[in-house]
């Protein structure tokens, strides 16, 4: 570690790993490339991690930089020390990196949450009294269930990206009072991988008078996210979806409804100052800045952690990223394109943009049978079920049931549609080896059959070890 420096303002140069590695043309180092995992059918192999859309591991480079940094951790905001005053420091030029990283307006406000989840509710608990929130059934939980308190117009899923863009453009049109509006829309399906027409929607939305907000879970950690180029009011992401698995997420974008509303969490860091009243009550001066709805102690390393994931990115180079997960992309379809009994699920069709990730049944099989075949046999993690987009998966799957059923059998009768689907998902930290063992062990789970038995455990499909 580099010697200890002598201001606080040098903290960025001497709590940052070496990044002489961080730019390659193949996969980015991450942790867990070489753990090791046992089949049942005996022996180990090296796991492979197709659940990025869940959780990314972390990059080496965030690992190193975290690493680098935990001497000096100190509390943040609230110390005369040297390694408070550093903290303070790092956490401050974190919230510049993630803000150069978004692109983000003069103006704009980066607020540092514990997720995208956290990041909605937040806004959620900010927009005026008498405002209408747009949003698609195809959203993700964090998306859809956060406006539980406004006048919410769910709109019904599109088939292709301008039906999205009409089916909101008449919503807001018809909406009565023309009062304030605010759209929440994905950036990139968690379910399909499908990229939305967010310009367009953003567009859209001002035409009409409304706000956007855009979920960025799925598509910053595999495509550039500019606000000013979207033209969108926020935008939302979490750091454990880039490669950055330590608790923190980012809200940033414009100020005003930020500033107007009472603090999101009250308590010390939000206020500016506190005093006592003769009626016995206490007077609350709260903060104008991001800090207002960043009270408590700050998740510095969560914090550190994405502005060293976001530099990471940035020097590796999005264009190099984006066209290696296209190849991985192309890979994974065109091993599915070739089993009759796989059906990949799509909104916009198969030609459609999309970031790594894919849903797919199998005809025949239960998808928590199929899931825990992938892991026991053949070492690869992926997920089974309706992936936190219920109305979505059930819309794609044709099916409004719920998913019961013994392990090994199929999940719906003939014709009657799957009631889950299995995703798999991958991104900058993938080897091609991993999606390559992923299309053979489909193949020949399809055609040879698994070669273990299963039983239900707790509504899951596990190996049945006697």
């Amino acid at each position: 570690m580099s010697a200890c420096p002598n201001t606080a303002a040098s903290a960025a140069s001497v709590i940052s790993a070496d990044s002489a590695d961080a730019c390659c043309a193949g996969p980015l180092p991450v942790l867990g490339r070489d753990v090791t995992v046992p089949l049942v059918t005996g022996g180990e192999v090296t796991y492979a991690a197709l659940d990025y859309a869940a959780s990314a591991p972390a990059l080496q480079r965030v690992w190193d930089d975290v690493a680098a940094y935990a001497p000096y951790y100190g509390s943040v905001h609230r110390g005369a020390g040297y390694l408070s005053q550093l903290s303070t420091d790092l956490f401050e030029s974190s919230r510049a990196t993630v803000a150069e990283f978004l692109d983000c307006r003069e103006g704009d406000q980066v607020v540092f949450t514990r997720s995208t989840t956290d990041s909605l509710n937040l806004l959620a608990r900010v927009i005026p009294a008498d405002c209408r929130v747009f949003v698609f059934e195809t959203e993700h939980h964090a998306s859809l269930l956060p406006w539980r308190d406004a006048q919410v117009t769910y709109l019904d899923a599109p088939r292709t990206p301008a039906q999205a863009v009409e089916t909101l453009e008449r919503a807001l049109a018809d909406r009565e009072p023309h009062g304030p509006a605010l759209v929440c829309v994905t950036g990139a399906s968690n379910v399909t991988g499908e990229l939305w027409p967010v310009r367009e929607l953003a567009a859209a939305a001002h035409a009409h008078g409304a706000r956007i907000v855009l979920d960025a879970a799925q598509l910053a950690p595999h495509h550039p996210v500019s606000v000013r180029e979207l033209d969108v009011d926020w935008v939302a992401f979490s750091g454990h979806k880039l490669y950055a698995p330590f608790g923190s997420g980012v809200l940033a974008g414009r100020a005003d409804w930020l500033q107007e509303a009472e603090p999101y969490l009250a308590g010390g860091g939000a206020s500016r100052t506190v005093a006592r009243q003769p009626d016995g009550g206490v007077e609350v001066e709260w903060h104008t800045t991001a800090a207002r709805h960043e009270a408590g102690s700050p998740n510095v390393i969560g914090v550190h952690a994405i502005a060293s994931a976001c530099k990471a990115l940035t020097e590796a180079g999005f264009d190099t990223l984006v066209a290696r997960e296209r190849h991985l992309v192309d890979t994974v379809r065109a091993g599915l394109a070739e089993v009759p009994e796989v059906r990949v699920l799509s909104l916009f069709g198969d030609e459609a943009p999309r970031v790594g990730v894919l849903s797919f049944v199998v005809d025949g099989w239960n998808s928590s049978h199929f899931a825990a075949a992938l892991s026991a046999e053949y070492g690869i993690g992926v997920r089974d079920g309706l992936f936190c987009a219920h109305p979505l998966v059930r819309t794609l799957l044709g099916s409004d049931q719920e998913a019961v059923g013994e392990c090994g059998a199929p999940e719906a009768n003939p014709g009657e549609g799957s009631l889950n689907a299995i995703r798999v998902s991958f991104g900058a930290g993938t080897p091609d080896e991993h999606v390559q063992r992923f299309v053979g062990a489909v193949k020949e789970l399809v055609r040879e059959g698994a070669r273990w038995k299963y039983r239900t455990e707790d509504g899951r499909c596990v190996p049945d070890r006697g």
